[in-house]
């Protein structure tokens, strides 16, 4: 009867860190379903006319829902050439998923190639409002294939946006083989990232004001796959179609 008493209370113990370890979860998605689920997601097409033509940095691919899927598991998002045009995907969980602060972990695979730009990254919900950059934009990953072996991790803010100054460019000479862990923590003093468990950057600004830290707010994430532009491109090479960007799963756990 005593040891049953331990085991009982053992596995009680068990229970509850479990629940507690569960509970500490914001948000998860592993794209394990048929299909994107649309209570967490919406799809953004189109070339961004006539509001924000080429999304704001001339880039060329028109988004489609056509072009993201779910295959094994995994979020696809496949850019392709058809005629004189480039279509890609992209998606958002804008009034859907938004949170302020957290540890967030996103395993993805990165497409590769002259003039593509995968990218992983975050809004100010508040953008409708404020606009861009006051809505503060949070670059969780983002790729170039012009630039081989290469990971930026930006901030832009009203103090510094565009060509940011918060940002860091890291050499990773596997960045392009297989997939890798992506994790930012945001705090409120802080956001600092990591690849593969290793610290690439952290910024922490010297003011805590709206122009230099618009992090104090929920925010939402993006995923897209981009061609070209003032970023991406100029230049493309079309030998690279059809292009994959994969994401394994996204995951947002509380501080």
């Amino acid at each position: 009867m005593k040891n049953f008493k331990i085991s009982s209370i053992a596995i009680l113990l068990i229970a509850a860190s479990s629940l507690t370890s569960c509970s500490k979860v914001i948000f998860k998605d592993t794209f394990n379903k048929d299909q994107l689920n649309m209570d967490n997601w919406s799809y953004e097409e189109g070339d961004g006319c006539p509001d924000l033509c080429g999304w704001g940095n001339a880039e060329r691919q028109i988004y489609s829902r056509d072009f993201v899927e779910l295959e094994d598991g995994k979020l696809v998002i496949t850019a392709v050439k058809d005629g004189d045009k480039y279509y890609s995907g992209k998606i958002n969980t804008k009034d859907k998923v938004e949170f302020k602060y957290g540890n967030i972990e996103i395993r993805a695979k990165v497409a590769t190639g002259q003039g593509i730009w995968p990218a992983l990254w975050m809004l100010g919900a508040d953008i409708s409002e404020v606009g861009w950059p006051a809505s503060g934009e949070i670059d969780l990953m983002e790729y170039v294939g012009k630039e081989p072996h290469t990971l930026y991790t930006s901030l832009h803010t009203p103090a510094s946006h565009g060509e940011t100054i918060n940002s860091k460019k890291t050499t990773l000479r596997d960045i392009e083989e297989g997939y890798h862990i992506y994790r930012t923590e945001w705090t409120e003093d802080h956001i600092s990232f990591s690849v593969d468990g290793n610290l690439v950057y952290t910024f922490t600004p010297e003011n805590y004001d709206e122009n230099e830290y618009p992090f104090r707010k929920p925010f939402y994430f993006l995923i897209n796959l981009a061609v070209g532009g003032n970023f991406g491109g100029p230049e493309v090479d079309d030998a690279i179609f059809p292009a994959k960007f994969y994401v394994d799963y996204i995951k947002v756990t509380k501080l």
